[in-house]
């Protein structure tokens, strides 16, 4: 069983190189804000087009946009997490210096 206390590669590369590691999370950031922005008032919108419009909305695209908008939520969550990784590895760099 691995220790828990062992760090990826990524993990070590971004402890090693603080700069970059900042970059990232601030990208990491506005991504996610700009992925999330409105997006459940876009699902919302999506769902009652759907449930008003039912099979003719489906077949009017309401479906291929109800996966586009989850696709963009599952890349919001991917950025959001590349975030948190980068804040933990600059809070461990800040706390052990």
């Amino acid at each position: 069983m691995s220790s828990l206390t062992a760090h990826s590669k990524l993990y070590d590369w971004q402890l090693r190189h603080g700069i970059p590691c900042f970059a990232l999370m601030t990208l990491a950031f506005v991504v996610f804000g700009l992925l999330s922005l409105d997006l459940v008032k876009l699902v919302l919108a999506n769902a009652g087009f759907l449930w008003h419009a039912g099979w003719h909305g489906l077949m009017a695209g309401g479906f291929a946009q109800l996966l586009e908008l989850g696709l963009s939520a599952a890349a919001a969550i991917a950025s959001y997490l590349v975030f948190k990784l980068c804040e933990h590895v600059m809070v461990d760099r800040l706390a052990h210096k």
